[in-house]
């Protein structure tokens, strides 16, 4: 062999060693990427999980927040009834009371 020769076999090698680290390099670096994938998919899981549970508290608190506002309406409702029964009692007892003069007056005039 030619000096030549061990020289380009001497590159060569050195170039085959600069591939197996930077293989090494690669493969730790893809395997930190794996588990960094792992990781996140783990916590998009627990984040999707925190936003069901949220939705779900959500349309409970949304479904309370309309009963309540309905049993306030109910009640406001109720009241309004109240008043408008209390004033058809008084319109009948005036009818009433009209009636029974206008009865008496006209057997009174008979």
């Amino acid at each position: 062999m030619t000096d030549e020769e061990k020289k380009q076999i001497r590159q060569f090698e050195a170039r085959v060693r600069q591939l197996i680290l930077q293989y090494n390099t690669l493969q730790a670096t893809n395997q930190q990427l794996s588990n960094a994938i792992t990781q996140q998919q783990t916590e998009i899981a627990t984040l999707q999980q925190q936003l069901d549970t949220c939705k779900r508290n959500y349309e409970t608190l949304k479904t309370a927040k309309m009963m309540e506002i309905s049993d306030g309406d109910i009640k406001v409702t109720r009241q309004r009834i109240t008043r408008l029964v209390r004033e058809i009692n008084k319109c009948i007892a005036l009818i009433t009371n009209e009636g029974v003069t206008n009865n008496n007056t006209e057997s009174d005039i008979q």
